[in-house]
């Protein structure tokens, strides 16, 4: 791991700490440019939360989400199919624009088909000195998934040391390990300051603290959401209480249309995707071989629709983040053309409703201004309000 001096100062006010926050989800790329001036080390982008970033944190390197840039764009159709969600496309629009030219390797777990063809687009016509597929299991529910991925990783573990030139001791992977599971432990409480009434801290605030996690060094992140945690019990300027909303859906990191839906008198209090919750849910248990330590947390988090087979244990998931969280309704959220989550929504809308929670249905595309959900929610939240009336 890079032992350069951080550069978050030690004692921050409460709007500097939400700040930072903002300010390193926006500027990505400066950062990671600048990061790898001060320590001389590698970035490795990452296309999936089912890749295990505390190998490559172990080896020195930087793990980095590769996210898109909700701009409009026309690079992506000679390499992608259309009829593929706009996430994946806009992801590979920013690599071919030269928006992440400073990472110096890309890597994948096996997930949606969508974001693998993403991958395979981006490591044909942007070429690279590091790329790995990382085989991970779709059936997370089988008795073979834990220990065959293990294996998989060991594999990616000796590809990383032959890329960085460093051993990953299992110190290293300790120390990997008790930093990702202190983000864990402290987005869970960040997110546990959301059950009160009004929220401690709001949906686009909380977004951006785990959007930071996945693009910045995490050491600094956590430093930095220490400092948040204990600055909220004295926080003035604190959302204002309005109807409790729950996000679940495709990948999200739409702070546009989070700050939208809060601007009109409600609150988001949970979600449940991959740019969420979904991203820090469970930790990695500490065991002897690290390795499989780390298997059974990747298998056994929170899953994605497209690896919630042959049981369907999302759904109970969901239902009891609505409940713990006292969510009035919840967004169904998907991107265009994204058919785990489109097979998913169906069975969630069913499950909520019928426990008296309601559903708007959302579909995004990257061109979707976001003035037009705004009609839609607007409506949706005045029929919540009507109902508690009588």
């Amino acid at each position: 791991m890079a032992t350069a001096k951080s550069p978050v100062k030690e004692t921050l006010t409460a709007d500097e700490v939400f700040q930072e926050f903002s300010r390193r989800q926006k500027s990505r790329h400066e950062y990671a440019k600048e990061w790898k001036e001060r320590t001389g080390h590698k970035l490795l982008g990452y296309f999936c939360t089912y890749v295990p970033e505390e190998i490559a944190y172990a080896a020195g390197a930087l793990p980095v989400r590769i996210l898109g840039g909700h701009e409009p764009e026309d690079v992506s159709a000679p390499h992608i199919y259309s009829m593929y969600c706009p996430f994946c496309r806009d992801v590979l629009a920013q690599g071919l624009k030269g928006k992440y030219n400073y990472l110096d390797g890309i890597t994948i777990a096996q997930s949606c088909l969508h974001i693998r063809q993403t991958f395979f687009s981006w490591q044909m016509h942007l070429p690279i000195s590091f790329s790995y597929y990382l085989l991970h299991p779709m059936k997370v529910q089988s008795p073979r998934a834990v220990p065959y991925l293990a294996g998989e990783l060991l594999k990616f573990k000796k590809a990383v040391e032959d890329w960085t030139g460093r051993q990953i001791t299992d110190k290293a992977l300790d120390e990997a390990i008790n930093v990702y599971n202190d983000n864990r432990r402290l987005l869970t409480q960040v997110y546990e300051a959301r059950k009160s009434d009004p929220p401690a801290i709001s949906g686009v605030e909380a977004m951006e603290m785990v959007l930071a996690s996945q693009l910045t060094d995490k050491a600094e992140v956590n430093n930095m959401l220490r400092q948040a945690l204990a600055r909220l019990p004295h926080r003035a300027n604190r959302p204002a209480s309005g109807t409790r909303l729950m996000i679940v859906g495709s990948e999200d990191d739409d702070t546009e249309f989070i700050d939208m839906v809060e601007s009109l008198n409600s609150n988001i209090v949970i979600d449940d995707h991959c740019t969420g919750s979904r991203y820090f849910w469970k930790e990695v248990e500490p065991q002897p071989d690290r390795l499989l330590a780390l298997a059974k947390r990747y298998i056994e988090r929170v899953p994605c629709p497209s690896k919630d087979w042959e049981k369907r244990n999302r759904a109970d998931h969901v239902l009891q983040l609505a409940k713990d969280y006292r969510v009035q309704a919840v967004l169904l959220t998907q991107q265009k053309f994204c058919d785990p989550h489109e097979c998913d929504t169906p069975a969630l809308k069913a499950l909520l409703e019928s426990n008296g929670i309601s559903t708007l249905f959302l579909e995004f595309d990257i061109q979707q201004p976001v003035g037009q959900f705004r009609t839609r929610v607007e409506a949706f939240l005045e029929t919540i309000r009507e109902g508690e009336l009588f």
